[in-house]
């Protein structure tokens, strides 16, 4: 029997990642890394893939090779903006100099980043881009966070069946273990949410927040 989940926050630092250099070698190596960390990478050898490709997803980040054949980055940037596509851009080259730094920042660029580059360097970059396009948590949200961090596997377990309204001894039947437990389990976790009522644990986990009175 499937348990039902409690909402918990995604990693903020992951996502989608759109990769359009014309480099196979490094199209191939970078993707490899940045998968290894967690991130969804799509690549393009070039400007022209990319635009036929459709739109990325919303949540996507862009890293883009400033100097490819046909259409440059800065160029390719202009053209989704033409389009409408707004997305986090974080630009690279391998003969990076002043004026183009300053017109990639100019277009709304997170960095730019002069190849050969840190891993750290550009891992930096995607957690600012992924920051600055998801929007913030509420300190309710925030709040809520922190508090379900604190529970155990277990509890997060007991927890979802509670909101999802069972009782301690289909609780106990679900999960193997003594009403007893489950009930101890319970006392704890409205402890570490901070939760005065079972209505108000209900609300928390169903808004995925904090109530100024929860």
């Amino acid at each position: 029997m499937t348990t039902p989940s409690i909402p918990t926050p995604e990693p903020c630092v992951l996502g989608a990642v759109c990769l359009v250099d014309d480099h196979g070698e490094f199209r191939q190596s970078a993707a490899w890394w940045l998968e290894s960390l967690g991130y969804a990478v799509s690549t393009f050898d070039g400007a022209r893939a990319f635009l036929d490709a459709g739109d990325p997803p919303p949540d996507a980040c862009l890293l883009l090779d400033v100097r490819m054949p046909d259409m440059s980055g800065l160029e390719l940037l202009d053209a989704l903006k033409a389009r409408g596509c707004e997305r986090p851009v974080i630009f690279m080259t391998g003969h990076g100099d002043v004026p183009l730094a300053v017109e990639a920042m100019q277009k709304g660029a997170i960095t730019f980043l002069e190849k050969p580059f840190q891993e750290a360097a550009l891992e930096a970059a995607l957690e600012r881009a992924f920051a600055q396009a998801r929007p913030a948590l509420t300190s309710g949200q925030e709040a809520y966070a922190r508090r379900v961090a604190g529970l155990t596997e277990r509890e997060r377990e007991v927890m979802a069946l509670v909101v999802a309204g069972k009782v301690n001894k289909v609780i106990a039947y679900d999960l193997g273990i003594s009403p007893k437990t489950v009930e101890l389990h319970r006392s704890r976790i409205m402890t570490k949410m901070e939760a005065t009522s079972l209505t108000r644990l209900v609300r928390m986990a169903v808004t995925g927040s904090v109530d100024d009175d929860a």
